[in-house]
């Protein structure tokens, strides 16, 4: 598959379901999570992702609107967006609404990320049958597209929403409105609703060995033969993939830092979220092996990171933003170093922000000897100039 230039300057940021083990305060959890955020603000991370989910004690956030307003006021420069907002659970007039004031609270810096919702135990709690959430979410999704367009009103009727002359009162403080980005993991649903809306795509299970990463391409190709047969416009800059990654200055430091919480969190995965992606297995550093060797996780350095970052760029074509996925697999000061080293040597290393420092260092070093020779004589030049000035001084005193 051909690379492209989509995938030459990448953008970096963090989708954070969150992940908290059960058993601790919720409320520290959150800060810590707003913490984190302006932490990634800081270090010039570009985007975070805020999920929501109501059930299954782990994912605790219920509202990423109301998240995103605290976190808007603790940043100044991060893109939030929903991460992401789960459409059958909501009437579309109500969220688009809330969206549209949220953009205008974070001055523009909303994105909308919206899908069918992960977690069978919340749709079983709201009545909602699983086999029908997809379609759900495309008719919500082109529902709330008509609103924040906001060229006409919207009468549209389902077997689960109606709207009848409906408008929003306000408009969307970007124009015409935030991006909005539909998410992938194995199922076609989200490629097809994107290219179809002509939406952004998110691709939650990028590195997942269970067929996340196999079917990247294939995602892809069908993102642009929907957007050939609705007459849409879909870009590979704007394509975000998502992936666990912890790094430190040694694999056996990473492997060391992720000790803190890697088994709560695939154990979570196993028996609650029913996701396989790992062995089951009491052993640690069986754990640690498979997620590593089967691609789905960083867990090591630097040069770790930025091959996994490659190996996407290949297997997808080519690609705009990477998504470090929020885990805690490390206690708060190894997950914040793991954040820094990422931004300070591997985000470089994608958008051309360090080769043209090492060129000037290069070209300084090797025209070192002419540069000091030229500075010395300068030197000398001035030293004898004051002596001659001194001595004319004098004699004509």
């Amino acid at each position: 598959m051909t690379t492209i230039d989509a995938g030459d300057h990448l953008n970096f940021g963090i989708f954070l379901a969150p992940f908290h083990p059960v058993g601790q305060s919720p409320t520290l959890a959150l800060e810590r999570d707003l913490q984190l955020i302006e932490h990634l603000d800081q270090l010039g991370f570009n985007e975070a992702w805020i999920g929501e989910h109501h059930s299954a004690g782990y994912e605790i956030i219920a509202s990423p609107e109301v998240f995103i307003a605290a976190a808007a006021q603790r940043t100044r420069h991060i893109r939030l967006g929903t991460g992401v907002s789960s459409l059958p659970y909501h009437h579309p007039f109500m969220l688009a609404d809330r969206l549209v004031l949220l953009d205008h609270l974070t001055r523009g810096r909303l994105m909308i990320g919206v899908g069918p919702g992960a977690l069978p135990s919340d749709a079983f709690m709201m009545g909602i049958d699983p086999a029908k959430q997809r379609d759900m979410m495309e008719e919500s999704l082109g529902a709330i597209l008509l609103l924040l367009e906001g060229k006409e009103p919207v009468t549209m009727e389902t077997d689960w929403f109606r709207l009848v002359g409906a408008r929003l009162q306000m408009r969307p403080f970007q124009r015409p409105y935030p991006e909005v980005a539909v998410a992938a993991q194995v199922s076609p649903a989200g490629p097809r609703a994107a290219g179809k809306f002509g939406c952004s795509l998110l691709s939650i299970g990028a590195t997942s060995a269970a067929g996340g990463f196999d079917i990247l391409g294939g995602h892809w190709d069908v993102m642009e033969e929907r957007a050939a047969e609705f007459g849409t416009t879909v870009d590979r800059a704007k394509w975000r993939l998502v992936g666990p990654v912890h790094i430190a200055e040694t694999k056996e430091q990473a492997v060391a830092d992720v000790a803190f919480g890697l088994e709560q969190w695939v154990d979570y995965f196993q028996r609650v979220a029913a996701l396989p992606l790992a062995p089951n297995t009491a052993d640690f550093d069986t754990l640690v092996d498979a997620l590593i060797g089967s691609g789905f996780a960083v867990i090591g350095t630097v040069d770790d990171a930025i091959a996994q970052i490659d190996r996407l760029r290949a297997q997808s074509g080519g690609f705009g933003t990477f998504l470090l996925m929020g885990h805690e697999w490390a206690d708060t000061a190894a997950t914040r170093r793991s954040y820094e080293l990422f931004a300070r040597y591997v985000a470089p290393q994608f958008q051309d922000a360090s080769r043209t420092l090492t060129a000037s260092r290069d070209w300084a070093a090797e025209n070192r000897p002419e540069f000091i020779g030229a500075a010395g004589n300068a030197v000398l030049s001035a030293i004898q100039q004051h002596h001659d000035e001194k001595a004319a001084k004098a004699s004509n005193a």
